[in-house]
């Protein structure tokens, strides 16, 4: 028994070892990112450090792939960090983000920290349990993919190829960026059907959560006027009990006089 306590305690240190790594690795990224787009430092030692934990981070994301009992989910919680590790752009690596976001839920650092308020709980609640964050993910996934092959067949700058997808996909269509290959008509069509269809189910996700938040907000406040409100007929019936009383010994006074 006292051995498999310590073989769990062992487990929980290495996981915590691990994240706590992965964190301080995603950390550095993006610090070598934000200094090569800023222009700071040295421009060479910065690529070989972003290419450098590029590959650390791919074979991160492979082996977990691999030793990941559902791959259908790891695929859809882990979409950010499969755009992390796309090595067409440094800026990539802003995704990896995502990972602290995972680190902070998976080990309750809000809850630990006592910063489980009553928005903490909202938020959870709006990302989790609605399936935003998931939708979310596969919609970024979407829209970056797509540009992402956009940019290859059409000859055109990431910059402009995510713009044009994001337009596309928010049926904005202002038309300064157009697919003119058959194979990036196909990819526009694809980004048409799959990427207003999830940004549809966004909004709505939205649209749900608000509605049922205002409606447990006016059933909260409907519940506390009524308690409200029974109390203070609870409180004129003493009062009315008392009143009685009162008129009674006053009565009986009277009589023995």
């Amino acid at each position: 028994m006292g051995g498999e306590k310590m073989m769990t305690k062992r487990k929980q240190q290495r996981l915590i070892g691990y994240h706590v790594g992965v964190t301080l690795l995603t950390l550095l990224s993006v610090g070598l990112v934000t200094a090569l787009l800023m222009g700071w430092g040295d421009r060479c030692a910065e690529l070989v450090g972003i290419n450098g934990l590029l590959v650390v981070f791919a074979i991160d994301y492979v082996v977990r792939l691999i030793c990941t009992p559902n791959r259908k989910i790891f695929l859809i919680q882990s979409a950010f960090d499969l755009l992390g590790i796309i090595p067409l752009h440094p800026v990539f690596a802003f995704f990896r983000l995502g990972r602290l976001v995972r680190f902070i839920r998976y080990h309750h650092l809000f809850w630990r920290l006592r910063l489980n308020s009553k928005w903490t709980r909202a938020y959870h609640q709006f990302m989790y349990k609605t399936g935003f964050i998931y939708l979310f993910s596969i919609s970024v996934s979407i829209i970056v993919l797509s540009a992402f092959l956009f940019s290859l067949t059409e000859k055109q700058s990431l910059a402009n190829s995510l713009w044009w997808a994001m337009t596309t996909a928010t049926t904005v269509g202002y038309g300064d960026e157009t697919p003119h290959t058959a194979f990036g008509r196909i990819i526009a069509s694809v980004l048409m059907v799959g990427g207003i269809g999830f940004i549809g189910l966004l909004t709505s996700t939205i649209s749900g959560f608000v509605a049922d938040r205002s409606r447990q907000v006016a059933t909260s406040q409907e519940r506390q006027e009524q308690a409200d409100l029974n109390q203070l007929l609870a409180k004129i019936e003493t009062l009315t009990e008392k009143v009685d009383h009162l008129q009674k010994q006053v009565d009986d006074s009277k009589k023995i006089r």
